[in-house]
């Protein structure tokens, strides 16, 4: 699952309720679909239901059936929730899915290539409003490729 790790591994409070909805294989670009999901990142459900819904991006229609799919689920796992008022939008991304290879004819027999891009979509929703830290992709401490390095710049860092 995409992004599943990101959320399992991060446990802000015990009690705490996360809900997620994937769609995968959608066929807008990650790009396009990326400036729709920024637009909820972080506000309550429902307000976001209602930007979505008349957002005039063609994803915007695909990103509010995908919310209410994830409000739906967190009311499934906890039924004390009345509706998506108590809930905020944690986490939403867009990851490029796979890519369509097409060829278009053009002069002198000739082809062009055309890329037909698609995403997965991925949004989380809880009944807590958590902080940019308890989600981030990122740890606290600085990632590199090597391993050594970043220990070197830890060490560098407390001197």
């Amino acid at each position: 699952m995409i992004g599943e790790q990101l959320v399992a591994n991060t446990t802000p409070q015990a009690d705490t309720l996360i809900a997620r909805a994937i769609l995968r294989d959608i066929r807008h670009t990650p790009q396009k679909a990326r400036r729709v999901v920024d637009l909820v990142r972080g506000m309550r459900a429902d307000e976001a239901l209602n930007v979505l819904k008349f957002a005039p991006q063609a994803a915007g229609s695909d990103v509010y059936t995908l919310l209410n799919s994830a409000v739906a689920n967190a009311k499934a796992k906890n039924p004390a929730i009345r509706d998506a008022s108590e809930l905020w939008v944690v986490e939403a991304l867009v990851d490029e899915g796979r890519t369509m290879k097409r060829f278009r004819p053009r002069a002198q027999g000739r082809g062009f290539r055309i890329l037909k891009r698609s995403s997965h979509i991925s949004v989380a929703v809880s009944d807590v409003k958590a902080t940019s830290k308890s989600i981030s992709r990122t740890s606290t401490k600085t990632q590199t490729r090597n391993p050594k390095r970043a220990d070197d710049s830890a060490k560098g860092a407390t001197k």
